[in-house]
């Protein structure tokens, strides 16, 4: 009856390290021109990449990892992953403890051939349970980071149309990801006067909660 249990937990540990990326917004195509009000996104199949003063760029690299929003999710994120692995490493050292007690048992005689068998089942079951149960973590935590992404692509976009309501530019591309731009004169980098808006922008916001 004897029966090893050392392997049995070692893939089962959560990794709660989920890599808390950059979404890409690879490339704006807004109505307008240097004297327009008011402008909404295109794709590039409605619009034509119009060349000139009226294009400018952002570096969104940088425009992510200087939003305030970015670190105060982040911060959250990595705070419900570690209580995730925190509880179920507690789960699997219960069971390992669990399993050494039933091999020593065993080893020693002292439990009978139907109890043994009784004991592996229940290892057995809880094996699984334990199995599932980092998918299932896992699969939450890659969950809750895909909805944090979307929250700050979703704001960035929010406040870029907004931004250029005012500016009215042809065209906002972006220099990182997909990397539409392969080069861009500095003086067409928008990205500090962007970030500088949205953070102004998720502030004010943050103190009306």
């Amino acid at each position: 009856m004897k029966k090893s249990f050392s392997t049995i937990i070692a893939a089962a540990a959560l990794s709660a390290v989920v890599s808390f990326g950059v979404t890409v917004l690879s490339l704006y195509i807004v109505q307008g021109n240097k004297n327009a009000s008011t402008g909404s996104p295109q794709s590039l199949a409605d619009g034509q990449a119009v060349a000139g003063e009226g294009v400018v760029y952002v570096n969104i690299d940088s425009l992510v990892r200087g939003y305030d929003m970015y670190f105060d999710l982040q911060k959250e994120f990595e705070a419900k992953a570690k209580k995730k692995d925190a509880d179920f490493s507690a789960r699997m050292k219960k069971f390992e403890s669990d399993a050494r007690d039933f091999q020593d048992k065993v080893e020693k005689g002292l439990v009978t051939r139907s109890q043994a068998q009784q004991l592996q089942e229940g290892l057995a079951k809880r094996e699984q349970e334990l199995l599932q149960l980092r998918q299932e973590l896992q699969g939450e935590l890659q969950e809750e980071e895909a909805v944090m992404l979307r929250q700050i692509q979703n704001n960035i976009q929010t406040y870029i149309n907004e931004y250029n309501q005012t500016k009215g530019y042809n065209l906002i591309l972006s220099t990182s990801g997909s990397a539409v731009v392969l080069y861009g004169n500095p003086t067409l980098n928008i990205t500090s006067e962007v970030l500088k808006g949205l953070n102004e922008t998720y502030v004010k916001a943050k103190k009306v909660k």
